[in-house]
């Protein structure tokens, strides 16, 4: 017997201890509402930290006592408190469209699969006083109004929609400018027929004797234009640069590789041209057709004709058409920048606008 009763005792103790550490609560908000209104009831359990806890579960609108809904509950929230216990806190939020006073019962919670229960609150539900003494005074309901238009809210649908106008007309000045400007485009190379040294030498020979200086009494003029003649042909057709060189250079340098008869012929007139030029040396007609034919002789048994007749000439750009085409890249960029800003400023400005409908 004695240890049958150290057993209740000990039974009792645990089951007091497990009184003592669960405690449910809850309370409400405003014990009194008008009808439609809405009233919060929160409900706090605090129990052992590593408890299974759960809680009344409610779907929207039903009652939790006839004529008093849930409208909605709040997801639980736990606190941390001393001695290894939490709470456990949940808001339901209640209404009723019914003048009454109305009985909440206690809320039951399950514990670790006992079930514990809070206590009882009343709500009172309140409807406005009429005047049954003067119909007159009632109105029948008003029909459904617009929302009053309100500049604040559109405010930023038109600060962008202003920005898409401004960055458009900026691009569109931009772009009539760029139109308006030379067309800056990649300029395809020329082909053009190139002119041999001897076609060039003999083509100067051909004037010469058309001119018919050879029997004038200015014959300073005459040998200085055939000399240059063959001159410029030494140059193009063997490197020679023989405008800077004189005539014994010239000779020596032929004789490196050219035919003797030849270039004795060449020496004869060079040196009758230097005596013309600088010794005021008069010569014969027949001594100046003479070194003419010579020169025409030289040209032909030197000349080279397998050589292409055409030339590829690649275009340049001049520093102020480089300045042109940095200015019009540079606006081209603008015009690209301006008209994705005006994009960007435009899609804002109709999703708020859409907001705004909704």
């Amino acid at each position: 017997m004695k240890r049958l009763g150290i057993i209740y005792i000990i039974l009792i103790t645990s089951v007091l201890q497990t009184l003592a550490q669960v405690q449910v609560q809850s309370s409400i908000d405003s014990i009194q509402i008008w009808i439609g209104e809405q009233a919060h009831l929160t409900l706090d359990v605090s129990l052992k930290r590593g408890q299974h806890l759960v809680m009344p579960s409610f779907k929207p609108l039903e009652h939790i006592t006839a004529g008093v809904e849930v409208l909605e509950a709040t997801n639980a929230d736990t606190t941390e408190l001393d001695g290894g216990m939490v709470k456990v806190s949940k808001t339901y939020t209640l209404t009723s469209f019914d003048e009454k006073l109305y009985y909440l019962p206690p809320m039951k919670v399950k514990v670790d699969g006992k079930e514990y229960a809070s206590k009882s609150l009343a709500l009172k539900v309140m409807t406005m006083p009429a005047d049954t003494l003067h119909p007159e005074n009632f109105f029948p309901p008003k029909d459904v109004q617009d929302n009053p238009f309100s500049w604040s809210e559109w405010r930023e649908v038109i600060v962008f929609s202003l920005l898409f106008i401004i960055l458009l007309c900026g691009a569109a000045y931009l772009y009539n400018r760029l139109r308006k400007g030379k067309p800056v485009i990649k300029l395809p190379s020329r082909i053009i027929k190139k002119m041999l040294p001897h076609q060039k030498a003999m083509k100067a020979i051909e004037i010469l004797k058309e001119e018919h200086l050879s029997s004038s009494e200015n014959q300073k003029e005459y040998y200085t234009r055939l000399t240059d003649t063959l001159r410029v042909y030494l140059n193009e057709r063997f490197g020679i640069n023989a405008m800077e060189m004189t005539s014994e250079e010239i000779i020596s340098r032929l004789q490196e590789t050219g035919d003797k008869t030849m270039i004795d012929e060449l020496r004869t007139l060079f040196t009758t041209a230097d005596l013309v030029k600088f010794a005021k040396y008069s010569t014969l007609i027949n001594e100046n057709d003479a070194n003419l034919v010579n020169a025409i002789a030289y040209i032909n048994n030197t000349k080279e004709e397998n050589q292409p007749q055409t030339v590829r000439v690649e275009p340049t750009i001049s520093e102020e058409e480089k300045r042109t085409l940095r200015s019009r890249n540079i606006l081209q960029i603008s015009i690209s920048l301006l008209v994705l800003f005006a994009v960007v400023a435009l899609i804002y400005a109709v999703w708020q606008a859409w907001l705004l409908m909704m």
